[in-house]
């Protein structure tokens, strides 16, 4: 029986495999069991979708036979475009003549012909691949790169494409052959294998090339083999290990080699030896208010970090600490280690830090207005050749804000803290005739301070002004730092517009601002309804007598300190200019100048950092500097982007510190970066030196 139904639609279960068919035209023979479709012809199976102009369809045999304007989208996003194809009648097993395939990451595949082994194998013989976008001026061009097999196997379970007898061409001109190579499909985001290899040359190390190694352990670890090989320095190994775990995680990177031995001055001294160094830390959670991690950050000497061109650090930071956090309580626990990298460090003096604790509460009384705050911390710090010292240390503190009706508002502030140290073999700094002796040493500090803001707004237009004058006013008493405390967490102290308002201005807990003084400031600021800002702030420090505590360069000795300010103007996206300013309290000259401007578009943006500091320390250690950082950023188009940067102390003469440039190129296909960098310091076994890097890289190859 021969029946033609003309735009239905046929759903029927065949051998177990459920479809729909429909089609302008289709024509039934119920005695040969063969259903044929014309015109617009669409077959869904199993989230499959055929297209077609004709379909023949076997009942007996199951078979589907297609010709025709070929579309079979896949459920996994592939789309298979052909001539002709006989398939199962679940569109899974079969041949295809003509075939190419559009992965779902834009990349093609185009054969003579394939065959299907179910739904996850997919054969395909004379096969080419490429992620390629075709030439739309020469479509019969041949694309930048490609691979041509013999075979190539489609498994899609293991979303892996296997070829073989392959050869790589590029615009069509055969380079490279292997007879087996394989890559993931574009569905993975991880997979063991190699990754784009990188080339280079430096002065110190010769001619380099790194060839990384990516293995995916399991989804929540992998490892990262990348060993440098050298002409000059043998084989760096380094590694990098990740892994995620059930409350966190940790991560570290490694590396090591065994080189020839150099001296101060860069010799080579004859014998060998191992230099290496690890950087891990990791991050885990215990419950919903504890947690604890660690930090390991060690070299096993001064200069190899600097000299193999993985970091330029001055020191080198461990610890281990667990902390929690519970309504508005902190509580935190850890050790901390250091490792000095600049020549005159001594490890006998830099000290352990075991334990530090540190607690923090804030409290809202119920029948006290304002609000209460106590913190406490307790540190014991030990060194091999030096006095250890230990200190415990409680603060409590009771603040009352006021907003009196006129506007203007009122902050009063009281705290008492106490300090206990206990020290074993320290001699205060300059008492030469004292011998070293164990002691414990108390120290009270009672706080009073006012604080008075009044903010002045005016809206204009769309631009909306903020001006607010500030006053405070702190009573503590004198001599709140004797000589036989020593001085462990307040070394480095910068005076600027940041604690201008500060009741402490010393960044830690061994020495604190005494006598009676007065914060005078203003702020000042403009908004504008499009996002853009202009901010001022300005103030001095007055005191009824000098502070000998703050060395002579800070700008704080005496009863009136140096003007600070900062300005910031920031009209658009495509402009940023802040100016931080200390002026000499007499003379108004320069004793620090910052600088940090940016301009230009995303795609063109040019960054200059001026940072101009006298000697501002509490020792003389640390001297005054005069630099300037430069840093252009130009996206030339979509795929090209071109990088400068420049950095030069301007100090005794202008010396170049480091200079450097880099082009980037990434499209589809292909991508490469070339940069080339010179460093011009030196220090011992690490002298001035030029380093060229390359990268390339075939997408979805590596």
């Amino acid at each position: 029986m021969l029946c033609s139904m003309m735009g239905p639609a046929l759903a029927q279960e065949a051998g177990g495999h459920p479809f729909l068919l429909s089609a302008d035209q289709i024509i039934h023979d119920s005695e040969l069991g063969q259903v044929t479709a014309k015109g617009n012809v669409e077959i869904s199976s199993d989230d499959r979708v055929l297209l077609a102009d004709s379909v023949s369809y076997n009942q007996r045999d199951g078979v589907v036979t297609a010709s025709g304007n070929l579309t079979l989208m896949e459920p996994t996003g592939e789309v298979i475009f052909a001539e002709h194809l006989q398939l199962s009648e679940d569109l899974t097993d079969g041949f295809i003549e003509s075939i190419q395939i559009l992965l779902t990451d834009k990349s093609r595949f185009a054969a003579n012909g394939a065959r299907r082994y179910g739904a996850d194998r997919l054969e395909l013989a004379k096969a080419v691949y490429s992620p390629c976008e075709i030439c739309r001026e020469n479509p019969d061009r041949a694309p930048l790169w490609q691979l041509k097999a013999a075979r190539v196997i489609y498994h899609r379970r293991a979303h892996e494409i296997e070829y073989r007898d392959a050869m790589l061409e590029v615009y069509g001109v055969p380079i490279a052959y292997t007879p087996y190579f394989r890559h993931a499909d574009p569905s993975v985001r991880r997979k063991s294998g190699f990754l784009p290899p990188e080339f280079g040359t430096t002065s110190d190390l010769g001619t380099t090339i790194q060839a990384p190694y990516f293995w995916a352990i399991e989804q929540d670890r992998d490892l990262t083999f990348a060993p440098i090989f050298t002409t000059e320095e043998g084989v760096v190994l380094t590694s990098e290990y990740r892994a995620l775990t059930a409350k966190g995680g940790y991560a570290g990177t490694a590396s090591l080699t065994h080189t020839d031995k150099r001296d101060s001055n860069n010799g080579r001294l004859d014998k060998k030896e191992f230099r290496g160094h690890v950087d891990a830390s990791g991050r885990f959670d215990v419950d919903d208010t504890w947690r604890w991690g660690f930090n390991l950050d060690r070299a096993t000497d001064d200069t190899y970090l600097s000299r193999y061109g993985f970091r330029n650090d001055d020191v080198l930071t461990s610890n281990l600490f667990a902390e929690g956090f519970r309504g508005r309580q902190y509580m935190s626990a850890s050790t901390y280690t250091f490792q000095g990298l600049n020549v005159d460090d001594d490890p006998g003096t830099t000290p352990y830090v075991a334990p530090l604790l540190d607690y923090s509460v804030t409290l809202q009384p119920e029948r006290l207005p304002g609000r209460l705050y106590f913190d406490a911390s307790a540190v014991s710090l030990y060194r091999r050749e030096s006095y250890d010292s230990r200190r415990l240390s409680a603060d409590g503190s009771w603040k009352f804000p006021y907003v009196a009706p006129a506007g203007d508002i009122y902050t009063l502030t009281t705290g008492l803290g106490l300090d206990l140290y206990w020290l074993n073999g320290y001699t205060a700094a300059g008492d030469t005739g004292s011998a070293a002796s164990n002691n414990l040493q108390t120290r009270l500090r009672p706080t009073v301070a006012l604080d008075w803001r009044f903010p002045f707004v005016r809206r204009e237009g769309s631009v909306r002004q903020v001006i607010e004058p500030v006053a405070q006013v702190i009573l503590t008493p004198y001599g709140g730092n004797p000589k036989e405390l020593p001085n462990e967490d307040s070394r480095s102290l910068e005076f600027d517009e940041t604690n201008l308002f500060s009741l402490n201005r010393f960044p830690g807990h061994d020495r604190v601002e005494s006598g009676p003084r007065a914060n005078l400031g203003l702020k000042a600021s403009a908004y504008g309804a499009s996002g853009g800002y202009t901010s001022l702030t300005a103030g001095q420090v007055f005191r009824v007598k000098n502070d000998d505590t703050f060395a002579q360069q800070s700008g704080l000795d005496d009863h009136r300190s140096d003007y600070v300010m900062a300005l910031t103007v920031a009209p658009s996206a495509f402009f940023d200019l802040t100016n931080r300013l200390r002026l000499d309290r007499d003379t108004l000259a320069l004793r620090r100048n910052e600088i940090y401007f940016s301009i230009g578009p995303k795609n063109l943006r040019f960054d200059t950092n001026y940072v101009a500091l006298d000697q501002e320390q509490l020792s003389d250690q640390f001297e005054a500097r005069e630099e300037i950082y430069n840093y252009l950023r130009w996206e030339i188009d979509p795929r090209w982007i071109a990088t400068m940067e420049s950095r030069r102390d301007l100090k005794n003469g202008g010396n170049q510190v480091r200079a450097g440039a880099g082009l980037q190129y990434l499209d589809e296909c292909i991508g490469f970066s070339l940069t080339v960098k010179r460093n011009f310091t030196r220090d011992r076994d690490v002298e001035p030196s030029t380093s060229i890097n390359f990268r390339f890289l075939l997408r979805n190859l590596g």
